[in-house]
């Protein structure tokens, strides 16, 4: 090539250089402007339907090439419904697979099926599990990594798990062998230190927003430990997506260690809402909730998953053990949810199958334990499930009659707050008095005369309960209680017989309201 022709090709290099460079600086300025959106979820427990809508509105945001878009979970997936108990949680690992997740972080009830059950089943959510607070006993290193971070456009997010150690007493069984000595631990005064010192590492590792999802809930804790008091002990979190509390918060604000407000955000509980937090190009953070039945859209994918599941659930759960005219329920009058903190006719219906199939003097049911209605109609043992869906075990325990008035007063003395200890009695009926949290006029259903008489306190009584109790259950107030008999019948198979066969099929109308076993009185 001649000198001539030399001088054109390298201007049109340099044009072309000039152009390139140009574009690139333009694209750059595209990508900066694109904020980035991280669909949330806490407390799905099994509501399965959900999941292909948490999909399909990320896909459209995402087709939308507006902004840069994530899917996150703030734990209590694995159980709480038929689709976990069938299955151990592995339908639900599936379905949560399928969804393509970008973190997970742990709930209490992933801890249902067993600390080993848990270890199985979460390599195959094909997404990073996180959990800065879980060691094994003793250990120095988390069992799960503390963090994932993930790129978006310019910007690294990074996302910190952590679990309430509440989970230490409420599922006592995956932290404790059966002689009691501790296998896990989730560090409960090391929380706020251990999470501070994830923040630490992942700004130093150039993170540009530090994103928390939560299972400690809004609520004070026996353990010190919620949503609220982490952020007020750390600093360097941009926002907190919480779950526990089953409560539906927006967005809510808290002040850090340095006086700065960090939002909080909670989705309420069976994917009722989409939780949405918006990180805008200037970097400012935002939450809100998207009601599911907002969202037109779904997941082929996800869906296909879900009604493969539901085939499989079918061959179980649809068995028809009974029908009801009324609606068998955890709520009370005014819709709320009331088991937790008053009695109903479900968890009356709960007691009463104890009773009967353990032939003892009296029925107990913690009111955290039932969970789903029963609407009124044909009852499937699916119904039995998604009201019993722990996989504890029907039992018979032996303990004197102050235990028993012990365990009423522990159980009711955060009243009128919800606890899942609240007890539901059959055989036997008592007085909670709402001021002085104290419990009187205990008396037992005598089995002979059908007369109740008052509990005598250095008697012994027989007690229809679950295994749960020897575990962290009913406040630990009888863990010492002497086991009598331990079936290898789950909870939900003992309600499901009673309805079947004790009741005929048919629950009659002693069950359309509550039976008054607990009088509450305000003095």
């Amino acid at each position: 090539m001649n000198r001539r022709c030399l001088i054109p090709f390298v201007c049109c290099l340099m044009v072309a250089s000039c152009v390139t460079s140009r574009h690139a600086k333009l694209n750059k300025a595209v990508v900066d402007q694109k904020s980035i959106v991280i669909l949330f979820e806490n407390d799905v427990h099994c509501g399965i339907d959900g999941y292909t809508k948490l999909a399909g509105l990320r896909d459209a945001i995402a087709s939308a090439d507006t902004a840069y878009v994530g899917i996150t979970s703030s734990g209590d997936f694995i159980n709480g419904g038929v689709a976990g108990a069938i299955s151990r949680g592995q339908y639900i690992v599936d379905i949560m697979r399928s969804v393509d997740y970008d973190a997970i972080g742990l709930g209490n009830h992933e801890f249902d099926f067993g600390t080993p059950r848990l270890l199985e089943l979460m390599p195959q959510a094909g997404a990073p599990v996180i959990c800065a607070n879980l060691f094994k006993a003793g250990g120095t290193q988390p069992i799960f990594p503390a963090c994932t971070m993930k790129t978006f456009g310019q910007k690294r997010v990074a996302f910190i798990g952590v679990c309430t150690p509440e989970s230490m007493q409420a599922e006592a069984y995956s932290f404790y062998d059966k002689d009691g000595r501790q296998l896990y631990d989730l560090r409960t005064k090391d929380v706020f230190r251990l999470v501070q010192a994830a923040v630490d590492s992942v700004r130093a590792a150039g993170a540009d927003y530090v994103v928390v999802l939560a299972h400690l809930g809004e609520d004070v804790s026996d353990t010190g430990v919620d949503s609220h008091s982490l952020i007020s002990h750390t600093r360097g979190i941009d926002v907190v997506l919480d779950g526990h509390t089953h409560s539906a918060i927006p967005h809510d604000e808290v002040e850090n260690m340095e006086n700065r407000k960090i939002g909080v955000s909670q989705t309420g509980t069976q994917l009722a809402n989409i939780g949405k937090l918006v990180i805008s190009s200037n970097g400012v953070c935002s939450t809100s909730l998207v009601p599911i039945g907002d969202v037109p859209y779904s997941n082929p994918r996800v869906t296909a998953v879900i009604d493969s599941v539901k085939a499989l659930m079918a061959q179980k759960a649809d068995r028809v053990i009974g029908s009801c005219d009324f609606e068998l329920t955890i709520n009370g009058a005014d819709g709320k949810r009331l088991v937790r903190n008053g009695e109903t006719n479900l968890g009356d219906l709960c007691a009463d199958a104890f009773r009967h199939r353990m032939g003892a003097d009296i029925g107990l049911q913690n009111g955290g334990g039932v969970r789903n209605n029963i609407p009124a109609g044909t009852i499937t043992f699916g119904s039995a499930i998604g009201v019993l869906p722990f996989y504890n075990l029907t039992c018979k325990i032996e303990a004197t009659g102050r235990q028993i008035v012990e365990t009423m007063e522990k159980c009711t003395e955060k009243y009128p707050a919800e606890d899942g200890s609240f007890p539901h009695v059959a055989g036997m009926r008592f007085t909670l008095h709402a001021a002085s949290h104290r419990v009187t006029d205990v008396e037992v259903l005598n089995r002979e005369t059908g007369i109740y008489e008052p509990i005598l306190l250095d008697r012994k009584y027989t007690i229809a309960s679950s295994d749960y109790y020897a575990n962290g259950g009913f406040c630990d107030m009888l863990k010492t209680a002497t086991l009598l008999e331990q079936t290898t019948e789950q909870l939900c198979d003992t309600f499901a017989d009673f309805i079947a066969h004790q009741l005929g099929g048919k629950v009659g109308d002693a069950y359309r309201l509550s039976q008054g076993r607990i009088t509450i009185v305000n003095d």
